[in-house]
């Protein structure tokens, strides 16, 4: 049910991440691709979507199964937290090295995934398509934190409203809202991991500093650098969450 959701989100949303993408890449969108060459870089999401979401909701459910939930509702938002940090820990294993090829590709449009992976393993090695782990995880932990509770909430809420369990569109509505909270709140988290992704080998952002990188633009470009691409990133999400959880709710029931 986790990968059916993560390929239709992936693909479906790609065109409006390859523009975030492009308006946080440090040579600028237009340098960068502008709206040229939109789906530059989605082999690379299409082979890492399913695994990568398979992953993460296998580790989450399994997680949220062996922690105390439901009887003590104060314990709930925190077995949800645990649940979605640990899914994500996993998941970016998978989820890193397809980011890095994918995002090389979308501020590269006239370079293939296939040229761009060849060529990030001659120069860097494995270790090159986990350039920004750390940052993915530190973007990844505070914004599941936000999101899955968020979620989580909002569903019981309009169960307890309702008197019955939550439909998959309204799990979706829910998963909407979750979702483009808690993606403005960790934007500038999200251009960090991706300057240090584009950054040449070598370079300050390359050692993968998550503050150094925060730092370095906020010197050069302020707040307005620190949330680039706010907008492209809450409707990709926001959209993305109805897709993501509904789909996800949807084929668990049908499977189940």
């Amino acid at each position: 049910a986790g990968g059916v959701a993560g390929v239709c989100v992936d693909l479906i949303l790609f065109p409006l991440d390859t523009v975030k993408t492009r308006l946080q890449s440090p040579q600028g969108f237009r340098k960068a691709g502008g709206f040229r060459g939109i789906y530059a870089g989605v082999p690379s999401t299409a082979i890492g979507s399913f695994p990568n979401a398979a992953a993460f909701f296998i580790t989450y459910e399994n997680v949220k199964s062996m922690l105390p939930h439901g009887s003590s509702s104060y314990l709930s938002p925190a077995t949800h937290m645990v649940a979605a940090s640990l899914g994500e820990v996993v998941a970016c294993l998978i989820r890193v090295p397809s980011e890095v090829v994918k995002q090389r590709a979308q501020v590269s449009p006239s370079s293939s995934t296939i040229r761009i992976l060849s060529q990030t393993l001659y120069h860097e090695g494995i270790q090159g398509l986990y350039r920004g782990y750390k940052s993915t995880v530190l973007r990844e932990i505070p914004f599941s934190l936000v999101q899955f509770p968020l979620w989580e909430s909002l569903k019981d809420l309009w169960s307890w409203k309702q008197g019955h369990v939550v439909d998959s569109w309204q799990s979706a509505v829910c998963g909407a809202f979750a979702g483009g909270f808690a993606a403005a709140v960790t934007t500038p988290l999200d251009v960090a991991k991706t300057r240090i992704m584009l950054a040449k080998a070598g370079s300050s952002n390359a050692s993968g500093n998550v503050l150094a990188a925060l730092g370095g633009i906020w010197r050069t470009q302020g707040l307005s650098g620190l949330f680039a691409g706010v907008v492209p990133r809450m409707a990709a999400i926001s959209l993305g969450g109805f897709i993501f959880l509904g789909t996800y709710e949807k084929t668990r029931q049908l499977l189940l």
